[in-house]
């Protein structure tokens, strides 16, 4: 993308006919950004895609919203390239099933939220009830084929604050950024308990951004101020599709894991020892991961400074520390990189999953 509205790429698709815009089923996206409470191009690109879409099926915005899941995830610090994945989902033209699993994604949408619902768990069982229900969409019969559950989520405004307060109702947090932190944890305990990661009777308001040992292996949450439900893709390996293409995941236990990358690429069948050959390369369809500047402080024993700068919110720069990592392995800096990972992954770690041809 050439700017945040831009969707030229998509129409050259439709004009083409590569891809019937009625086959549409999400799109997940990376906006420049700053990715924080005030970035509006996250908002914009979804109008502009909702747009092309409702004058090319000659439908309303909203009709198209809600058969569509759009996740506009802000932020290409670093090396990161704005980009837009579409995925499509057709009726197989050749009438046969591949003998192996392949790629199949699944979309739901869940109710809105109140604002005193953001952070806590109520969010957390809507979450999981609608997690389910993608993948089921998604035609996904073992929860360990699922490995990407990437979510749009609500966050708090002033706005939303005083309308929770006006209600005499209380929100988990005054700090409109520290509610996305809260709304992205309480989206990725929502994966975690729906998937069986996590036992559902060990998720209480007190645990959402408290307890590191709860989390989610495939969750990938992001935070934004241009919706108030959560839009959510589930994406894994299916039978009874012939897809020409496989998805796997590893988990980066720190920002610097690069043999995540590379357990990753192999989950998918890509040889890899140090990085990816420009033959193999081919084949990557695109990577998607989750960032955040670990909590504790220390990245392998040494200092890091990204919680203590008042100048860059430290997911800006983590992003573009994971980016950099990931696109120095696989030799692309179009890659998708969302920040803030709480209960996603291990703390300062997060899911990274590569979409692969065969």
């Amino acid at each position: 993308m050439s700017h945040p509205g831009d969707v030229s790429g998509l129409k050259a698709l439709f004009d083409k006919g590569t891809i019937a815009p009625n086959e549409v089923v999400a799109i997940l996206g990376k906006t420049e950004g700053n990715g924080c409470v005030n970035d509006f191009t996250r908002g914009y690109s979804t109008f502009a895609f909702q747009v092309l879409l409702a004058e090319t099926l000659k439908i309303s915005r909203e009709e198209v919203a809600k058969h569509v899941a759009f996740v506009m995830s802000g932020g290409t610090e670093g090396v990161l390239s704005p980009h837009a994945n579409v995925f499509v989902r057709s009726q197989s033209s050749s009438g046969k099933q591949a003998k192996s699993k392949r790629l199949s994604i699944g979309v739901s949408h869940t109710r809105e939220f109140q604002p005193e619902e953001l952070g806590r768990v109520a969010q957390v069982n809507e979450v999981a009830r609608a997690t389910k229900e993608a993948v089921q969409d998604a035609g996904i019969d073992s929860m360990a084929d699922v490995h990407f559950v990437q979510i749009k989520c609500p966050l708090l405004t002033s706005v939303r604050i005083d309308n929770a307060h006006a209600r005499g109702k209380t929100v988990v947090t005054h700090d409109t950024y520290e509610s996305m932190g809260y709304s992205r944890g309480a989206s990725a305990l929502g994966v975690g308990v729906a998937l069986g990661e996590i036992m559902v009777d060990r998720v209480i308001d007190g645990s959402i951004c408290k307890d590191w040992s709860l989390s989610s292996a495939v969750a990938s949450t992001s935070a934004g101020i241009e919706l108030m439900n959560c839009e959510i893709i589930v994406m894994g390996n299916a039978a009874g599709t012939d897809s020409e293409m496989v998805i796997g995941h590893s988990v980066m236990r720190d920002a610097i894991d690069s043999e995540a990358v590379r357990e990753a690429l192999r989950a998918v069948n890509i040889p890899v020892d140090g990085i990816v050959a420009p033959t193999a390369a081919k084949r990557i369809v695109n990577v998607f991961a989750k960032a955040e500047a670990d909590p504790s402080g220390y990245v392998r024993n040494v200092r890091h400074t990204m919680l203590n700068d008042s100048d860059i919110n430290n997911t800006r720069a983590a992003r573009a520390v994971v980016g950099a990592v990931i696109a120095s392995v696989v030799g692309d800096p179009m890659v998708y990189v969302s920040g803030g990972a709480e209960h996603q992954g291990p703390a300062g770690g997060g899911p990274i999953a590569i979409i692969a041809r065969l």
